[in-house]
């Protein structure tokens, strides 16, 4: 009898165990149920609009265009504007420099090293021309004049590439 009752025992725990697990096996059926479909929402519902229809005089008076005539400007200010235009064409002329940018391969004290980086600039990149400056007490190996950072971008990329050194420096550019 003893056995007997041992096997049962058995059993129940284990039904009890798996019992816990009954209620997710559950809801996990149930939600693929409810799972959300992939085709897209359509429902027809002009048969719900209202029909409108226009009287055929309303369409042609929307249809016809009215026509303005010319307005002659009575009280203009181009004297005004002409002295302003003048004014800054004569701040203009008197401007010697301008603020722009350039790009620095080199600085250094030493005048070889700076012809140096000239003749491999010459060499690796010949459409561009470097230019050698003095400012005491340093040697500047530069390239070109630059109105905004944006137009000297793509040069100073092309550059970098090659010498490493090469910077954006501001530059007070010379007008003719």
């Amino acid at each position: 009898m003893m056995k007997k009752n041992s096997g049962h025992r058995m059993h129940f725990k284990w039904l009890m165990t798996s019992a816990k697990f009954y209620p997710l096996v559950l809801l996990f059926i149930s939600s693929i149920g409810f799972a959300q479909k992939n085709k897209p929402y359509r429902e027809d519902l002009s048969s719900l609009r209202p029909k409108v229809e226009m009287p055929p005089d309303q369409k042609r008076k929307d249809s016809i265009r009215q026509i303005r005539p010319d307005v002659t400007p009575t009280k203009t200010i181009n004297a005004k504007v002409d002295a302003i235009l003048d004014s800054i064409d004569r701040v203009n002329q008197t401007r010697k420099f301008i603020d722009g940018f350039t790009i620095q391969v080199y600085s250094g004290q030493k005048r070889e090293d700076a012809n140096n980086m000239i003749k491999k600039m010459q060499e690796e990149i010949p459409e561009m021309i470097a230019r050698l400056r003095y400012e005491q007490p340093k040697f500047r190996v530069v390239v070109g004049k630059y109105f905004t950072k944006l137009e000297a971008q793509s040069d100073l990329l092309l550059l970098k590439r090659k010498f490493s050194t090469a910077s954006l420096v501001p530059e007070k550019i010379p007008v003719k």
